[in-house]
């Protein structure tokens, strides 16, 4: 592929991503304000959340790998841990941080 087709993929990409942010700014107050609506939408912000996170914590070396002896869920589980009991983001990395390098340490 050519640097100018790349970097034309990457303008179409782009302003495609830019668009369709752009049209729930701009169009959002044409949505029905019914309850149903609001309700379902409140579960998109976790279900993204988890479908970015759980890559991380789940494949290891290109592989999947929910085993035991996995760092990554070991730590994922301590700052689930913090989340619930703190409720503070910046606990919750942290500790999740700080509980990474414990778990690595231990299993290295």
């Amino acid at each position: 592929m050519s640097t100018t087709a790349l970097l034309l993929t990457m303008a179409a990409c782009g302003l495609v991503t830019f668009l369709i942010r752009l049209s729930f700014i701009a169009f959002g107050r044409h949505l029905p304000d019914d309850p149903r609506l609001s309700a379902v939408l409140r579960y998109v912000p976790p279900a993204i959340l988890g479908a970015l996170i759980a890559p991380e914590i789940f494949m290891v070396g290109g592989s999947l790998n929910a085993t035991p002896d996995n760092p990554r869920l070991w730590a994922a589980l301590i700052a689930l841990l913090v989340a619930r009991m703190t409720g503070s983001v910046l606990a919750t990395i942290a500790a999740g941080m700080a509980a990474l390098w414990v778990v690595q340490a231990w299993f290295a």
